[in-house]
Order: C-alpha cells, then structure tokens, then sequence
C-alpha cells in the first residue's frame, strides 16, 4: 500500500466504535467467524498452517510472533464494525468531506516568469465531500498510490491554491516528495 491509501484506512478506522479484541485467540476467532469458519481460508490469509489456527482458537497457542501477531492485527482491524466504517465513508463523502494534513514538497506549472519552485510546505486543509467521495471509489475500486495522490493533488489544488477558482486561474499543483499525510473525517 501506499502513503495515502493506508492514511486512508487509518481514517477510516478511527471511526469504529468498539476496540478490537485484544487476546491473539480472540483475533483468530473473529478472523474465522469472517471466512464463515473457515480456519483453511484464515490460515492461508496469514501464511500459517490450518492446524496453528485451529491451536490459536483452542488457546492451545496463546502469543504469536512479532510478525504474525502484526499480521492478525493488520487483518482484523481490516475487517472491524464494517458498517460502522461504511457509515462514517457515506458520511464524509456526502456531507462531512474530509481534512488532509501533509508535509510534502508542492510544485507548480504556471505562467512564465513566476516564482513557483516547488517547496516543502505544511498544509491541513478540508476538502469539501466530492473529493472525499472521489477517494474513497477511488481506493474501492483500487486505484494505485498515484492516482490517489492525483485526487489529493486536484482538492489541494483548487480548494487551497485556487481558493475555489477565485484566484491562480491555470495553475496546476505537483504534489511529490510526500513526507507524511494524515486524513480524517
């Protein structure tokens, strides 16, 4: 994944409203009520064997491995309050929009003669619902990184730069050297 897809989703978990189950057996069982109680389906998801998920749900097992017991976070929180999760989406897609905060180098191709090098800068700007919406299809339908970056690039273009078209007419934001994104709704 990405810089902007995983902020994405860590947005998007933000929003449940319940924590996630803490024990490793607990993780395992919700992963396998998931698969419809497929422990084979689990257990290939995580690259272990049918019978070590079927130790974790036991409690035969009780601590994983660094790795594994990161990859069984990583999958849960993946698949936690779904609903929830689809609520909060429609939510900001619709009304609410979404709030980006980035430090990355931001360049511009503009008229000749200006002085638009490209700099790093810190921006936390609120992009208004159709750009929210346009992510979130975006990463639902999976997009690469670049496209997302794209749509990110455009919102900051018009709503910070252009100020919704009341000024920079022709102005088109470059959007590199990301060094973080944080997104929230």
């Amino acid at each position: 994944m990405g810089i902007i897809s995983d902020s994405l989703e860590k947005a998007t978990a933000a929003t449940t409203t319940r924590p996630i189950p803490k024990s490793a057996g607990a993780r395992m069982r919700y992963l396998v009520k998931q698969h419809k109680g497929s422990t084979k389906a689990v257990a290939q998801l995580l690259g272990i064997s049918q019978r070590t998920v079927e130790r974790y749900i036991k409690a035969q097992i009780r601590r994983p491995r660094k790795d594994l017991a990161a990859r069984i976070e990583r999958e849960v929180r993946r698949r936690w309050q779904p609903k929830v999760r689809e609520r909060a989406q429609r939510r900001a897609a619709q009304t609410g929009g979404i709030t980006l905060e980035t430090r990355a180098r931001f360049g511009f191709t503009a008229a000749p003669g200006t002085t638009d090098d490209g700099r790093i800068r810190l921006i936390t700007q609120h992009l208004p619902p159709p750009y929210a919406a346009r992510l979130f299809d975006a990463q639902a339908t999976g997009a690469s990184e670049q496209q997302l970056q794209d749509i990110a690039a455009e919102g900051l273009q018009e709503i910070y730069f252009k100020d919704n078209a009341r000024r920079a007419d022709g102005l088109l934001v470059e959007f590199t050297d990301i060094d973080y994104v944080e997104l929230d709704f």
